[in-house]
């Protein structure tokens, strides 16, 4: 037996219908299901490779789509967020300044993750044959094994707790 009760309940303040929260799951399901097929897809032909000269043009160009792609998966959320029900009981300072709190430390999960990595080490480059000198295990590394996920994870909750 299984109590939807819960599930019904969950429902009641999320509308699925709604156009915004349809296109924030589907931005959300696209984005990394697209770099990882572009990524895999460049490193069995090195197809980006041989249009763009260089592995690392090629890199830097799919990085500055992915940026793109999560610029317009970013504003579909705010959108579906904007329309969607408000739970009454999470309206007040507390809950606001713990989902400011939970969004600074995915930020700073998110930010020193970038600086430890570079460009081509966040944005797929051991796709593109761009290896790093060794593992990285400085912060957030050190405290994380996939800082950026988890970062990227806070951040949004941070910012539907806002």
């Amino acid at each position: 037996q299984v109590d939807v009760a819960a599930m019904a309940r969950l429902f009641g303040y999320v509308d699925v219908t709604d156009s915004g929260f349809i296109a924030a799951v589907l931005s959300i399901a696209f984005n990394p299901l697209f770099w990882n097929v572009v990524a895999r897809w460049e490193h069995k032909t090195r197809a980006l490779s041989q249009v763009f000269g260089s592995p690392r043009a090629a890199c830097y160009c799919l990085g500055a789509v992915i940026l793109m792609l999560n610029g317009v998966r970013s504003h579909c959320f705010t959108e579906a967020m904007k329309s969607q029900p408000k739970l009454e009981g999470l309206d007040c300072h507390w809950v606001y300044y713990t989902g400011l709190a939970i969004l600074a430390v995915g930020t700073l999960f998110v930010i020193s993750s970038f600086l430890a990595l570079g460009f081509t080490g966040t944005f797929l480059g051991d796709y593109f044959g761009i290896l790093m000198e060794a593992k990285v295990t400085s912060f957030p590394f050190s405290v994380l094994d996939n800082p950026m996920y988890w970062g990227s994870t806070a951040i949004y909750l941070g910012w539907s707790l806002m």
